[in-house]
């Protein structure tokens, strides 16, 4: 068998390499394939590996590795986007200015965030380790490659390494996933192509959003909270 943890990490190393040379300059708007390719093909691995193949997998890594006991993927998760958010903070230019980088952070993982959910409770997969019915898919890794995704389409046009360093971390968050015996491969991969997908496609509408929705005075963002999660409602007048 392939070791499935260098699969996985070939396809993130090859997604953060797509925008290597990327411009700066935010008047560029073309969309094509290429952004989407990377999220489709772990999308696909995601399903393709659900099952059979992943209980394999798991099976294998916790004979080599036994279960590994770390809370550190509760913290790197975020660490991609705090990185990407500190630099605009900080002054650093990326593509675009800090206020519409906080929007794209909303937006993206907002929807990333929707579509895992929804999967979650609907799919209602067990995990690995008999604790619960939301293994499909990993939100830990979802919420990971969302801020991979978002450094890397911000700060690539700096350096690679800006990418290359996101996806980095994101692929420990996904390891350590399945190393805790929480998830399955299948969870990691689906999630991953969630995260990166729904930050694409946010990238890829935005210059219609700012056109449209936000230069109109009929749109509003209310902060929520119902005493369990926060989160913030967007409400438009087209």
């Amino acid at each position: 068998m392939r070791n499935p943890i260098l699969i996985f990490s070939a396809c993130c190393l090859f997604q953060s390499t797509l925008f290597g040379q990327q411009t700066l300059d935010s008047s560029r708007h073309r969309v094509g394939f290429k952004p989407f390719l990377a999220p489709t093909v772990l999308l696909v691995g995601g399903l393709a590996t659900q099952g059979r193949f992943s209980r394999q997998v798991q099976n294998q890594i916790l004979k080599r590795f036994g279960i590994v006991e770390t809370k550190a993927d509760d913290f790197l998760q975020f660490a991609p986007t705090v990185v990407m958010l500190g630099l605009g903070t900080a002054g650093v230019r990326g593509r675009h200015e800090l206020k519409d980088q906080l929007v794209l952070t909303i937006l993206s993982h907002g929807a990333a965030q929707a579509i895992t959910r929804t999967l979650k409770y609907t799919v209602a997969y067990p995990r690995p380790d008999g604790d619960g019915f939301e293994s499909f898919p990993s939100g830990h890794t979802t919420t990971a490659f969302t801020g991979a995704a978002l450094l890397a389409r911000e700060y690539n046009g700096r350096s690679v390494w800006f990418g290359i360093g996101g996806y980095g971390v994101a692929t420990t968050v996904g390891a350590l996933r399945v190393l805790q015996n929480r998830h399955w491969l299948a969870d990691v991969l689906f999630g991953a192509g969630v995260g990166i997908g729904a930050t694409q496609g946010v990238y890829a509408i935005y210059p219609w959003l700012r056109r449209k929705v936000f230069r109109s005075r009929k749109s509003v963002f209310l902060p929520i909270y119902n005493g369990y999660s926060a989160g913030v409602y967007w409400v438009v007048v087209l």
